[in-house]
């Protein structure tokens, strides 16, 4: 390999570990100078395409041009104009929702897999990655609600050694639940270990296959030196979340699979989701694709994609519809217990995104002062965003295949295109 081919592959891997996190959410700057060095590194913490980051500015962006010109204006043609131009840009599918007391509007352009013909419908399901997370603390806040456990239970309690004995006495729910543990990301140390050459592109997207257990995920994690003392800082850990899968199923001796089946999909009436365990779709389907770059072989499909690799953190898929029912139930105490809900809507932590226990808010565009409650998520192929008004009345769903893992972040699509007029149009 020429010295050039080598340090633009070792570009592209760096550029790959980045992406590893299955949503990139804003660190404080503490944070940011905290991350520990080692040989195998954490992603960076300030990625210039940072999806929680994008999703902000879109808010703030629709606050702005709400004030300017009114909601309601030509909303449907700029939605529909929004979700094509998105696929023009460079993404493969996308499937798109905003629900309101006065409209509801379904939109979806593209392909439901790369080089294949079907086209993305409305129904469609795709990987949500992280918006796994306040369905992982839905249950978790139900074991707090029947007593179980308490936000200050600690890790070593009911998983004693799982974390190094330095702070597996300290770290708490409270802290996993809102990514102020300190625990180090597992994604790229993990995948790192099942490649025998760590500058292969092809091969990195080879062992997204794989099948991977919790376990072996934290002690990856756990490898790196933890990021700070519990519950000083913020940054966000999907390890966190594989901790609080595991704690589940020794609480209560079940999967989360069918935990989440039993008590936040079927009351919520999300007949179109799961969590699965095993590679492949079920129905329609808005099959990931990563984006590398052009000079490592373009696009890579993801249909072999084992859901393992992100277990608790993100493995759920869903429809627009359905992310929409689980908003409105979790928002209106269906799923816990109402003072449980507004405990975990309070920001616990001061970074730019402000994050409560598995969920997250941004400004509500539609009335100042107020805010929006949700999450997004990214796999390596697909992108997501839910949203609701804290009454539910005003949602907004998005799914996307075709995600940008390069080092060029204008590569492809600007999400906020999709982001600002879908945020105006609850208005």
């Amino acid at each position: 390999m020429s010295t050039r081919s080598a340090t633009a592959n070792r570009t592209m891997r760096r550029a790959l570990a980045a992406a590893a996190v299955l949503t990139l959410p804003v660190t404080t700057a503490a944070t940011a100078s905290a991350a520990p060095s080692a040989s195998v590194s954490n992603p960076p913490v300030d990625r210039p395409d940072d999806l929680s980051r994008q999703v902000l500015e879109s808010a703030q962006a629709a606050g702005a041009r709400t004030l300017q010109r009114g909601p309601g204006q030509d909303t449907r043609r700029d939605l529909d104009a929004a979700v094509d131009g998105l696929v023009q840009d460079g993404a493969v599918g996308v499937t798109a929702r905003v629900e309101t007391p006065g409209q509801e509007w379904r939109g979806a352009a593209g392909s439901r897999e790369l080089d294949h013909a079907p086209p993305a419908h409305p129904q469609d399901r795709f990987r949500i990655g992280s918006i796994t997370k306040p369905m992982v603390a839905t249950l978790v806040m139900q074991e707090v609600e029947r007593g179980s456990l308490s936000l200050a239970t600690p890790v070593a309690d009911i998983l004693p050694g799982l974390l190094p004995d330095a702070v597996g006495g300290e770290v708490t729910v409270e802290q996993l639940l809102s990514h102020r543990s300190g625990a180090p990301e597992f994604l790229t140390p993990a995948t790192l270990a099942r490649m025998d050459d760590p500058e292969s592109v092809e091969e990195f997207f080879d062992v997204l296959g794989e099948e991977y257990d919790d376990a072996g995920l934290v002690a990856a994690g756990a490898s790196l030196p933890w990021m700070f003392e519990p519950g000083t800082d913020f940054s966000y850990s999907n390890t966190g979340y594989i901790v609080l899968g595991m704690m589940l199923e020794e609480l209560t001796g079940r999967s989360v699979s069918d935990l989440l089946e039993e008590r936040v999909f079927a009351p919520a009436g999300m007949r179109h989701t799961d969590m699965p365990d095993e590679p492949g779709t079920k129905g329609p389907f808005l099959v990931g694709a990563g984006y590398a770059g052009e000079e490592y072989g373009g696009w890579y499909n993801l249909d072999h994609q084992d859901p393992s690799l992100f277990s608790s953190a993100g493995a759920v898929t869903s429809t627009t519809r359905d992310l929409d029912a689980f908003l409105e139930a979790l928002l209106a105490g269906d799923l816990v217990a109402p003072e449980l809900v507004d405990q975990m809507l309070v920001p616990l932590s001061t970074a730019e995104m402000q994050y409560g226990l598995g969920v997250y808010r941004v400004p509500d565009p539609c009335a100042p002062g107020e805010y929006l409650y949700g999450h997004d998520g990214a796999t390596y192929g697909t992108v997501s965003v839910a949203l609701s008004s804290r009454d539910g009345e005003r949602q907004l769903e998005l799914g996307i295949n075709g995600r940008n893992v390069s080092d060029d972040p204008a590569a492809l699509y600007d999400i906020n295109e999709v982001l600002v007029p879908m945020m105006q149009a609850t208005c």
